[in-house]
């Protein structure tokens, strides 16, 4: 994208304050201006108080003991709900302990009732054990259909290999597991290749954010060391697309020089706009020489890149600069201390639309954007 002096003057403060709008035509897409709610975050922290007997243990545990983070959020009769990543104490180390996902409801989408027991886990005794024992189920997205089905893309983690997995509901409570979400495609050649963060497209329609048709297909980001693209009819199971050399077709990559120097990671499900597919995407910026010297070394921010609704794969604006960083303490320390504000789930709610985020892999917490 080519650079303005604003682009320029904006970087210079943009450490100051991730709320600060962006300004000029070329950023007339961007959603920017998201506030955190004073005195409200983080709105999930782990909690020693609730046990689940886990079938993969044969015994009960405290599965959100030590961190609580990576939301998906959307509404279930009116209320904000959460489903969000919980890891129990039963190892130390990023991607050592199991995952479970948690159920939180709210009537203004910032003061959450926890269900108190996970509603996705791994369990031995299922069709997903192997691909889910012993590191479980991590990073949903959600979304839902017009008619009420909820669709979360989520990983599956056994501690080999992370895939991207399905599973669907009607009540957010009682899910349906699918499996792999690319495990049929090509005749099962992507079915053990890496693969996690799922950004569904979605629209409004009749004051909801429903999954939307393109070219009458569902489509869907997804990635992690770059964005790809895959189309389903079903929802279930999922087509990569790919180059013309049979490889996964990379839309955006990271960056050298910007905060998305070493990742782009897809955020919550994508919406199609008056100007395009928006996504939200999360950059990681790099270590070495190569990163963005504005951001701090190894740290978690969120970009945004817009997308033709005529061809989903066609790139037409792309921010330099991120609209969301690391400010609060408890988004800057935990298992990610460079920092990290990590979106994943996104929800309209009373004319606002509420971000939900995880913070430093340990934290949950929100921002509110007021069009």
């Amino acid at each position: 994208m080519k650079k303005t002096l604003f682009t320029l003057a904006f970087a210079l403060t943009a450490l100051a304050s991730s709320a600060q709008p962006l300004a000029g035509k070329e950023y007339k897409w961007a959603w920017t201006g998201w506030q955190r709610p004073a005195g409200i975050n983080p709105v999930i922290a782990p909690s020693a108080d609730f046990e689940f007997f886990c079938p993969m243990q044969g015994r009960p545990m405290k599965w959100e003991e030590s961190d609580t983070f990576n939301p998906a959020a959307t509404i279930l009769n009116g209320k904000v709900v959460v489903l969000y990543r919980a890891e129990d104490n039963s190892a130390t180390g990023i991607g050592s302990r199991t995952s479970r996902i948690g159920y939180a409801s709210s009537d203004d989408g910032l003061h959450f009732v926890r269900h108190g027991a996970p509603v996705l886990y791994p369990d031995a005794t299922d069709s997903q054990a192997g691909n889910e024992c012993p590191g479980g189920c991590e990073d949903p997205r959600v979304c839902m259909t017009e008619d009420g089905l909820y669709v979360m893309m989520y990983t599956q983690w056994n501690r080999k290999q992370a895939r991207l997995a399905v599973a669907t509901s009607r009540d957010l409570v009682t899910w349906t597991k699918h499996g792999l979400a690319f495990g049929k495609a090509y005749g099962g050649r992507f079915q053990n290749e890496f693969s996690k963060s799922a950004s569904i497209v979605t629209k409004m329609k009749n004051g909801k954010q429903v999954i939307a048709k393109i070219n009458d297909k569902y489509w869907m980001y997804w990635g992690e060391q770059f964005v790809n693209v895959a189309t389903s009819e079903d929802l279930v199971n999922w087509t990569p697309m790919l180059d013309e050399k049979g490889d996964f077709l990379k839309v955006i990559e990271p960056r050298d020089g910007f905060f998305d120097s070493h990742l782009t990671e897809c955020g919550p499900p994508a919406i199609v706009t008056k100007h395009g597919i928006l996504l939200m995407y999360n950059g990681k910026n790099r270590a070495d020489e190569r990163r963005d010297k504005r951001y701090t070394a190894n740290s978690y921010c969120a970009g945004q890149v817009l997308f033709s609704k005529k061809d989903p794969t066609k790139v037409i604006g792309r921010l330099d600069i991120p609209f969301f960083i690391p400010e609060a303490d408890f988004e800057r320390s935990g298992q990610y201390p460079a920092g990290t504000v990590f979106i994943e789930g996104l929800v309209p709610h009373n004319g606002k639309w509420y971000l939900y985020y995880g913070c430093a892999d340990s934290r949950v917490s929100v921002a509110v954007y007021e069009p």
